[in-house]
């Protein structure tokens, strides 16, 4: 058994990601459900170890063999490139991959909301982009930055763990630097980042008070940040970012996270019901425009695609920067119900608007509300 042999089976059965456990089959995430490969056998840890091994260098086996986890990015000529994450579990390995797109899709492609593509152009400032691991997090970002390098001439750091997508320089000129092989840590990265005179910096992931408190720093000098949390929802996040300090610090980071904050934008991804009524015609199509194996090489329509996204948006009003100050982070809700003029929406509205174009169930929209009661009866309106 070859890693690129099941890669390759993977691309085929157009799978966003890959997981290898033992005791286990090859399983695949198509279109958010897991499926095995049942052509294969059982994994052992044998097999688990022998295929990770084959994806790394010296330096990222001693890393690994040092901290028994490990992200790194795997490319396979004519294939694609894969986010891959190895870990231990019950003394063997497990590894987990998922498919990168070989090109950037646009925020339109990605059917964004289009005041995506108004953040872009901010001067200064905070974006933060949120949800679930798998919800899209990292290819609306990619989306974002692509956009900005596409419509003008400026300099964009990324520090990212791993480098996902590989950006071309257009407009701008940008430089894209990896945990591990470009810089030791997120925080080391953006204490230099400013004498490397960026117009714009994208942070994989803010994960500590290091790498927040360096995030918000840089925004409040006059550049564009973008950052991504493992948050569900606008409150959520900035609540996120002010419990990392100290209690004597809190007051002090409102007050900072209140000038500097540009938009709060969450997502989650749906089983998209117009897919599912073609049984099956809809895969066909994509592979139809794609004519490769490689499916991220072209992006399909909205109903040929298996998932939707559903996507809350704050923005930055004085009304949204007032409660961030007072610590009334749970009235942000209530102002986003009544900001549909500034672009503002809850996920329960988005939720709601998907309901009734018919893209996703009513079921399934329920499990991911915040407040399923005012779910349904927005759907009843």
């Amino acid at each position: 058994m070859q890693i690129n042999e099941l890669l390759k089976e993977t691309m085929d059965a157009q799978a966003s990601d890959l997981h290898l456990t033992v005791g286990r089959k090859p399983m695949l995430r198509v279109w958010g459900k897991l499926q095995p490969l049942e052509q294969h056998e059982v994994l052992t840890p044998e097999d688990t170890a022998q295929l990770a091994y084959s994806m790394l260098n010296a330096f990222q086996k001693q890393k690994f063999e040092k901290t028994w986890e490990l992200d790194l990015s795997y490319g396979v000529p004519g294939l694609g490139r894969f986010r891959v994450n190895l870990y231990r579990q019950r003394g063997a390995t497990g590894i987990a991959m998922r498919s990168i797109s070989s090109s950037i899709p646009s925020i339109e492609e990605l059917n964004l909301p289009p005041i995506l593509r108004d953040l872009t152009r901010k001067p200064r400032g905070l974006v933060l982009v949120t949800g679930p691991t798998g919800h899209g997090k990292s290819t609306s970002l990619a989306a974002m930055i692509d956009a900005i390098n596409s419509d003008r001439a400026c300099h964009i750091v990324t520090v990212e763990d791993p480098i996902e997508y590989l950006y071309e320089h257009k407009k701008s000129i940008i430089n894209q630097r990896e945990l591990g092989f470009d810089t030791q840590s997120f925080p080391n990265a953006l204490r230099g980042v400013l004498r490397e005179d960026p117009n714009v910096v994208m942070v994989g992931e803010m994960r500590d008070l290091e790498t927040i408190g360096a995030a918000l720093t840089i925004a409040e000098t006059g550049h564009l940040v973008f950052a991504t949390l493992h948050t569900s929802n606008a409150a959520q996040s900035i609540d996120r970012i002010v419990d990392v300090f100290p209690p004597y610090q809190q007051q002090q980071i409102r007050i900072q996270l209140g000038q500097v904050i540009e938009a709060v934008v969450s997502m989650q991804l749906l089983s998209n019901l117009k897919f599912l009524a073609r049984t099956g015609a809809g895969r066909a199509a994509v592979q139809r425009r794609a004519g490769t194996t490689t499916l991220a090489r072209t992006f399909p329509t909205l109903e040929e695609v298996g998932r939707v996204p559903a996507v809350e948006i704050m923005i930055a009003t004085p009304a949204i920067r007032n409660l961030i100050r007072e610590a009334k982070t749970h009235q942000i809700e209530s102002t986003l119900q009544t900001g549909a003029q500034y672009g503002m929406q809850t996920m329960d509205m988005a939720l709601a608007d998907l309901c009734r174009r018919g893209m996703v169930s009513v079921e399934d929209a329920l499990s991911r509300a915040i407040h399923p009661e005012e779910l349904r009866k927005l759907i009843r309106e």
